[in-house]
């Protein structure tokens, strides 16, 4: 029992691509009374999510892919508009994004500063997300980006206005929870 949670089962629904499991589980409530619960995870691994700057140009680099869950869930392309991301497969979160980065983007970025870590779907995904910001000069670029063959990834690398990209947050041109936190945070924090 850790804290006031005890599992009681844990079965495997599926590790096909990742693992999706049922437990069950009780936990003690405040006025002492033990309830009894089931519920899914998936467990997916953790991830990295990184927004490219350009100050002196008041852009950002972002990306467009298809994204299959977005297209069964009414996105009729399923194109989707987003930060670069990647999953840290063994890596610390910032080696994992710089290799990301370059793969996805064609910029090699040295100096990358984490702004924040966030559980992005709690209710039933295990992923931790750390997001991280980079400045971007043309000087950076080494690779046309796109992704990397054997992941089967293609990926279309955008320079966006930082205005224009706030703008297609109101517009629902950018719909994804981790780009529209990483702009926000540069305007709060007034980098862009």
């Amino acid at each position: 029992m850790i804290g006031n949670i005890n599992i009681l089962n844990t079965e495997i629904l599926s590790d096909n691509w990742y693992v999706l499991k049922k437990i069950t589980y009780e936990y003690t409530k405040k006025d002492g009374s033990v309830k009894t619960q089931t519920r899914e995870a998936y467990d997916r691994g953790n991830g990295a999510t990184i927004l490219l700057y350009n100050k002196e140009q008041g852009t950002v680099i972002l990306t467009r892919q298809f994204r299959l869950p977005t297209y069964i869930n009414g996105n009729k392309d399923g194109m989707l508009i987003e930060a670069c991301a990647g999953l840290l497969d063994k890596d610390n979160p910032e080696d994992c994004i710089r290799r990301e980065t370059e793969e996805e983007t064609g910029y090699k970025i040295k100096d990358v500063r984490k702004v924040f870590e966030a559980y992005m779907s709690p209710g039933s995904v295990t992923e931790i997300l750390y997001f991280f910001i980079a400045a971007f000069s043309k000087e950076m670029k080494v690779a046309a980006g796109g992704g990397v063959e054997h992941e089967e990834e293609n990926i279309e690398v955008l320079e966006i206005d930082i205005n224009k990209a706030m703008s297609m947050i109101e517009t629902g041109e950018i719909k994804d929870g981790k780009t529209i936190m990483l702009l926000q945070y540069l305007k709060l924090n007034q980098l862009l």
